[in-house]
């Protein structure tokens, strides 16, 4: 089956542009709101990233390539996930992007993940998307 389906997430900050884009590339913070993973980078283009950590006893370690960084707009990236249960192969990588932009003295951030597979996949997706943004909140203090 082509991946074909893009989800799209918007989740508005009380925090600066400046405060949310730290949580974005900060791995002591990255530990605290998206489930204890340890993101290894140096943040650069082209550069790899790495999620490691456990979830539900099991270790993983996803893989990721930076392809655009923009310090308080845009990270992007393409993921494959040691849990989705495929080859780790270029035709198995998701595309995600995060977008930072100020409204009415707020930050909003847009995140958008490209190449899902299935509306199962997508609604698993919005969810723990959902998560990880309500753990930010609480990690900014909001």
């Amino acid at each position: 089956m082509k991946k074909s389906l893009t989800l799209h997430i918007e989740t508005i900050f009380d925090s600066s542009i400046s405060i949310v884009w730290n949580a974005l590339v900060n791995p002591e913070l990255i530990k605290k709101y998206f489930f204890g993973t340890d993101a290894i980078s140096d943040w650069k283009k082209g550069s790899p990233l790495i999620f490691r950590g456990s979830w539900e006893g099991k270790s993983y370690e996803d893989k990721a390539t930076i392809l655009e960084i923009e310090p308080d707009k845009l990270l992007k990236y393409s993921y494959w996930s040691s849990m989705s249960g495929t080859p780790d192969l270029p035709e198995n990588y998701a595309e995600i992007a995060y977008m930072l932009s100020q409204q009415n003295g707020k930050t909003v951030m847009t995140i958008s993940q490209g190449g899902i597979a299935s509306e199962e996949s997508k609604k698993h997706s919005e969810t723990n998307w959902r998560m990880v943004m309500d753990n930010l909140k609480k990690v900014l203090g909001e």
